[in-house]
């Protein structure tokens, strides 16, 4: 039987987006039937495989995207979101290989759930650009969001801290506005994509919170105390308001953990 670990690492270095997202639904089924062993006995690689073509450039030099509501401002939207859910493949999939010997069951079923569901965020998304005549790799991409990865790879609790309980929980936080901005512009099936994200969303940053929580408890460290260290040693950017309290509520995170730290 194979292991977990070794069909997350093959799915992590598959670089053809639509064959990762298959092959990340495809390892998730297998989980859940019993079929993969519960053993990590490989490496996580570095980096995952992305395609050759995309274009991959610092934050600071990304291309503005245009005047809202022109046709070129809205493949950009559609493509930004696109790459932030491709890359959440890749980090659910490597939460799980790099972390789940430690992590457990629960561990593993949560976030192989998050992997699944960020596949199936990237096709909606990438058949939105499709309908619009462009494609994922079209424009420019920057890799901040792996670096983040990167940066926590030496410890679970400091990838919890910040990818979900940062990063994702900022998804939280502006997607309202876009999709209102989305359905303003009489685009209801881009409303209903963003909808979708929003809710399992939510779900993606209370399994962070929840396992953070356990992390704390582990190292016997108040969680507020420990997630104010971790993000300020490991999160370069800034914590700012507004924030969506309601949804961010509804994923465990009490306004304790980030309105301490905001600027």
């Amino acid at each position: 039987m194979q292991s977990l670990s070794h069909a997350i690492r093959d799915a992590l270095l598959t670089p053809d987006p639509r064959a990762k997202c298959f092959a990340t639904r495809a390892l998730v089924r297998e989980w859940r039937r019993g079929e993969l062993a519960p053993v990590f006995d490989t490496y996580m690689p570095d980096r995952p495989a992305w395609p050759e073509t995309l274009e991959l450039l610092p934050p600071s030099q990304m291309p503005r995207r245009g005047k809202g509501g022109s046709e070129k401002s809205r493949i950009a939207l559609w493509h930004a979101l696109a790459h932030i859910e491709f890359v959440a493949i890749d980090l659910a999939l490597d939460m799980v290989g790099r972390f789940g010997a430690q992590g457990g069951q629960e561990f593993a079923d949560d976030f192989l759930q998050v992997a699944a569901e960020e596949a199936m965020h990237f096709g909606l998304i990438e058949r939105k650009l499709r309908s619009l005549g462009s494609h994922y790799g079209a424009l420019p991409v920057h890799d901040g969001l792996w670096q983040a990865a990167q940066d926590t790879a030496h410890d679970v609790a400091a990838r919890l801290a910040v990818v979900p309980m940062v990063l994702e929980a900022r998804g939280l936080d502006v997607t309202p506005a876009m999709l209102e901005r989305v359905r303003a512009a009489g685009d209801e099936n881009g409303a209903k994509i963003l909808a979708r994200i929003l809710d399992d969303e939510i779900t993606h940053v209370r399994f962070g919170t929840k396992h953070f929580l356990i992390q704390a408890k582990v190292r016997r460290i108040p969680p507020v105390e420990l997630w104010h260290t971790l993000v300020n040693q490991h999160f370069t950017g800034r914590i700012q308001p507004p924030f969506n309290d309601s949804a961010r509520f509804a994923a465990g995170l009490s306004r304790d953990f980030y309105c301490g730290i905001a600027s």
